[in-house]
């Protein structure tokens, strides 16, 4: 069984940053896309960023320019540097991993607080 571990969110004041990770555990065969979503109160859940087993990048447009994920393959981890934070990028944050012929499996969530 495959389990998603995450962490570093927490309190920030605005322009501040903070970076988060996702460890993957468990019986894991392959790993493809990883990504970050968000859900913050009374909003649906919005992706934030994904990557690919390359490299290849994507982002919402509102966190382009602020926000770098990475990964590092060999330890099944995802990475989500947030920097230049903002009131509005205050959610739960979720990481995302596709494992290949399984499925999709999703992160318990971690809050990020950005105070103005």
């Amino acid at each position: 069984q495959v389990q998603l571990v995450e962490s570093g969110g927490g309190l920030v004041q605005a322009g501040g940053s903070l970076r988060l990770s996702c460890a993957a555990s468990g019986s894991i065969f392959r790993i493809g896309v990883m990504g970050w979503y968000r859900q913050a109160p009374g909003k649906q859940r919005e992706l934030v960023a994904t990557i690919t087993g390359v490299g290849s990048t994507n982002y919402a447009d509102s966190v382009k320019g602020r926000f770098t994920i990475s990964r590092n393959n060999a330890k099944n981890t995802v990475y989500l540097q947030m920097n230049s934070l903002k009131p509005e990028d205050t959610a739960v944050y979720y990481c995302n991993v596709a494992l290949i012929g399984t499925g999709y499996l999703w992160g318990q969530g971690t809050q990020v607080t950005v105070s103005s």
